[in-house]
């Protein structure tokens, strides 16, 4: 059944399965690395344990199903005219394809078993990598995602509670061993320790959760990633047994494996929920996407993106305005970025935008990269 919906692999274990997740939890949070996910820190209590989730869950079933590439995700970085974009979110948003399947799945589950469900994919208060590790499905590695030993560090994950009694699967190994690939490839350095992840510092959580600008200090190690980031997936040495995920209803989308940057940054409101309809990229919004785009211009040392910037630099948004004064201070000659500051700042009203002008007048630039 479950292999008939797309999944790859699924393994059953108890809702008391994941003692040592509620610990590890309240300690990444008293160390701020939540950043600005306070939601994290609003539903710890919940989160802890899925009997805090539905107190009469007995069982609890894991799913996975593989959106392993079927070529190399870093291949874009060295073409800074291009974005990328994270493999899970070049086509359909896949929230959406699992729940759907985990509710078919379920509810006929529940009409042959006589019991009740509950179907969770990523947005609930579930700590979906413990259990799927308690369940089976493999282990969580250094960089904190869930590695498997048949699909690499390509599963997505799905959870199916119940108040059936289940036999249960063998908890998976760690088989990390002293490989260090995953922490030692990070651009920003995101990792302070092996098995511990500082979101404040991770492009995924910088270019989709963060909202305001982005920290000056991590801008140019972001290159061209403009939406989430693989590297530390992508070097897993494990994804060498992994196949590509061939379910035709997640195979990555043509205009998004490496879209132009110049494309990107025209979008208007309009244009940006058009072109990502249905795709989990629409849910950050024009002007957050946009943020990131100016990023990437701006770490593209290419001059010809500089009248798509100057137009940027009248936009409605303080936030594609701030970044975009950073974009020109990167690839405009120093008497341009002056010339530009002193009639820009007069009319702009927003401190934000005021502070990037002026940290780019205080640049040895040209092009603040010079």
């Amino acid at each position: 059944m479950a292999e008939a919906e797309g999944f790859s692999v699924l393994g059953i274990t108890g809702p008391d399965a994941i003692p040592q997740a509620a610990p590890h939890l309240r300690q990444a949070l008293a160390d701020g690395h939540h950043g600005t996910m306070d939601w994290l820190a609003e539903t710890a209590d919940r989160r802890q344990s899925p009997r805090a989730l539905w107190g009469d869950v007995k069982s609890v079933v894991m799913f996975g199903l593989n959106y392993g590439p079927d070529s190399d995700p870093m291949e874009t970085l060295a073409h800074p005219g291009v974005a990328t974009i994270s493999v899970y979110a070049r086509n359909r948003d896949y929230h959406d394809v699992m729940k759907g399947a985990l509710k078919r799945i379920g509810s006929r589950f529940a009409a042959r078993a006589g019991a009740d469900i509950k179907v969770f994919v990523d947005t609930a208060p579930v700590m979906e990598k413990p259990l799927a590790e308690a369940a089976g499905l493999g282990w969580q590695g250094k960089h904190t995602n869930l590695v498997s030993r048949e699909h690499g560090s390509w599963l997505f994950l799905g959870a199916l509670f119940t108040n059936a009694e289940l036999p249960r699967d063998a908890p998976e190994s760690d088989h990390c061993g002293s490989c260090r690939a995953c922490l030692d490839i990070c651009p920003t350095d995101a990792f302070p320790a092996p098995y511990r992840l500082d979101a404040r510092r991770c492009i995924s959580y910088l270019t989709i959760e963060h909202k305001g600008p982005i920290e000056p200090g991590l801008r140019a190690k972001m290159g061209n990633r403009i939406y989430g980031c693989d590297d530390c997936l992508a070097v897993c040495p494990w994804n060498k047994f992994a196949q590509a995920g061939q379910e035709a209803k997640l195979m990555a989308r043509d205009d998004l494996n490496a879209p132009p940057l110049k494309d990107l940054c025209r979008l208007d409101d309009a244009g940006f929920r058009s072109f990502f309809s249905g795709s989990p990229v629409k849910r950050i919004g024009r002007d957050r996407f946009v943020r990131n785009v100016l990023i990437a211009i701006g770490n593209s040392g290419d001059a010809s993106f500089l009248p798509d910037v100057e137009r940027l630099l009248r936009d409605d948004s303080a936030l594609v305005r701030g970044m975009a004064v950073w974009a020109l201070s990167r690839l405009a000659e120093r008497d341009q970025f002056r010339h530009t500051a002193g009639a820009a700042m007069a009319g702009e009203g927003d401190d934000e935008v005021r502070r990037e002008w002026q940290m780019g007048l205080e640049q040895t630039g040209p092009a603040a990269a010079q």
